[in-house]
């Protein structure tokens, strides 16, 4: 006996929710206007449907749906890249939006993805980590804590408002250390201070806050890095690449900044 799951997900307007799929290089199998909205689309074995209220508000919705991949670093690839191709750039903040890959605590790599109609698709793809799909218990060492959390808020729960607060007590805290006035043993390791600096800038360029985003990144390419720790912070790095592409853009969501 099989059995499929199949996610039906709200919209306020199915055009540009099928439109944008379409450009993810789904397949629109049904569409209709009468008697009410909806739509199928398609890619491989992955289905979503879509419902159109007239009423819904895409920006506060809390719809969405998991995708589990045996390759998430080449459907993120090739999802940024029709999305670039059809929208001139890759929207990375308001709605739709794409986000980068990261490594989850619950052992897995994934990216989230926040279509017109504000669902967000989470893909993901277990890594070879005993994980049982729990949040691992936080470090107790400050700074790795301050990063554990972060990323749970930011790239899973989607609080950004959260992150901020452990992000800033962790810069804040290494400031301090830096001047002397922490405590002993306080002061991030240069890794862990790139990291901080590069995941607020991430947080700041999602909220829309340009100019803080800028600041984050300049302070974070003048902190020293040996050889070695570069390869160890390359993931970081790429990111901070796009954000800086990114910025340089300006404002990229075809529908707006929601």
């Amino acid at each position: 006996m099989t059995e499929k799951t199949i996610p039906l997900l709200p919209c306020q307007t199915i055009q540009p929710v099928v439109d944008f799929y379409s450009a993810l290089g789904f397949e629109i199998t049904f569409i209709q206007k009468s008697p009410y909205a909806y739509a199928v689309v398609e890619r491989g074995d992955v289905e979503l449907q879509f419902f159109g209220m007239k009423k819904y508000e895409p920006s506060v919705s809390f719809s969405g749906c998991y995708v589990l991949t045996d390759d998430v670093d080449g459907m993120h690839s090739a999802f940024r890249a029709g999305l670039k191709a059809a929208y001139g750039k890759i929207p990375t903040r308001g709605l739709p939006r794409i986000g980068p890959v990261k490594e989850m605590s619950y052992g897995v790599r994934q990216f989230l993805m926040t279509d017109p109609g504000g669902n967000t698709i989470r893909i993901g793809q277990p890594n070879d980590t005993d994980s049982d799909g729990h949040h691992q218990p936080p470090p107790k060492e400050p700074y790795a804590r301050a990063l554990h959390l972060a990323v749970a808020f930011a790239d899973s729960k989607e609080d950004l408002g959260a992150a901020v607060k452990v992000l800033d007590r962790a810069l804040r805290d290494a400031e301090a250390s830096d001047g002397g006035l922490g405590k002993e043993g306080a002061s991030p390791t240069a890794v862990q201070l790139y990291r901080l600096l590069v995941l607020r800038a991430d947080v700041a360029q999602r909220l829309n806050d340009i100019e803080e985003a800028r600041g984050l990144l300049d302070r974070a390419s003048a902190v020293g890095l040996t050889p070695a720790e570069r390869t160890e912070v390359s993931d970081d790095t790429g990111r901070a690449a796009e954000l800086l592409e990114s910025l340089t853009d300006g404002p990229d969501s075809p529908a707006g900044n929601e």
